[in-house]
């Protein structure tokens, strides 16, 4: 969460769009505010008393003349003392145990506890430097722009075929790390139409500040007529145009390499092929052999032939 405020801090919010959790969008920020706010409040119980007893501790007992505080040389314990001193803390981490315990499994990102079925399918795949996701069920893929209809579980499966990066929508829910040739999962409900941010929160090179995209929930008929509307202006994903996406180009870049006059101006639409690319990309991780160094996205190499050239001359 940390890493996440920082970056949101360095890199500024999408004009618009919900940033943070702490104005929520959805059930899950909801109550992940609630659980900030309220071990914030138990943790200052030990805090403020600190704050406030220490400075005036040191003025009653600095040095002068004619003091009126007890001089006690030989004095080491008082039982009153080291109960409260030890006594309050020790309450503090035990009830935020317990309620973090509680949280942690409500908040699961690999459970559904909130929303209605069924859900939406989404697969994402982090490049450098932008976000694809990928609706098998709709045979539509978008970047720099993912759709959800209010309401409606949004089941994500992750990974990245490239560094490592870190997952987050602020306003929806909390962020979870994505590697190459693993999966992790995420849940994700919005509660009312609206824009948010999300966002890669794992530094990853000269496009980092760049990689966001913008969250559309929508109501149900919208989110069938953004399908509708990514289905007819979008160009096939196949292959080729998975390579040049792979690339190590910011979002600017890939928009002018593969932008339309159909498509919005900071997202890119796609159709799918017959193929599972999703699983495609992952099971290039599992063939037992490292990947040549002009197959992986990510490195300088990526697109070129062994001999050194541009795929394709």
């Amino acid at each position: 969460m940390l890493a996440a405020l920082v970056a949101l801090a360095v890199s500024g919010p999408v004009m618009g769009a919900s940033d943070s959790f702490m104005d929520p969008q959805g059930p899950i920020a909801a109550v992940q505010k609630t659980h900030m706010l309220r071990a914030t409040w138990l943790i200052l119980i030990a805090v403020i008393p600190v704050l406030v007893l220490v400075p005036l501790i040191a003025w009653r007992y600095r040095r002068r003349r004619n003091s009126a505080a007890t001089y006690a040389p030989n004095w080491d314990f008082s039982a009153g003392l080291e109960f409260l001193m030890w006594g309050v803390p020790v309450a503090i981490v035990v009830v935020l145990s317990i309620y973090l315990w509680k949280a942690t499994h409500r908040l699961d990102p690999y459970a559904a506890p909130f929303g209605e079925g069924p859900a939406v399918q989404v697969q994402v795949v982090g490049l450098d430097w932008k976000w694809l996701f990928i609706y098998p069920e709709l045979g539509i893929a978008s970047v720099g722009e993912m759709g959800m209809p209010t309401g409606r579980q949004v089941a994500l499966t992750l990974t990245t075929d490239t560094v490592m990066q870190s997952f987050m929508i602020p306003a929806l829910a909390g962020q979870i790390y994505a590697m190459p040739g693993m999966t992790t999962q995420l849940h994700l409900v919005a509660d009312t139409p609206g824009v948010m941010q999300g966002e890669n929160t794992q530094y990853n090179g000269r496009g980092f500040t760049g990689q966001k995209f913008e969250t559309r929930a929508m109501t149900q008929d919208d989110f069938n007529g953004w399908v509708e509307t990514v289905r007819a202006n979008g160009i096939l994903l196949d292959g080729d145009t998975y390579r040049t996406l792979a690339m190590r180009t910011d979002r600017t870049e890939v928009q002018a390499a593969l932008g339309t006059e159909k498509m919005p101006d900071n997202a890119l639409y796609f159709r799918l092929d017959d193929g599972d690319l999703f699983h495609t990309i992952l099971g290039r991780y599992h063939r037992g052999t490292a990947l040549a160094v002009h197959d992986q996205p990510g490195t300088a190499d990526f697109g070129k032939t062994p001999t050194g050239q541009e795929a394709g001359e």
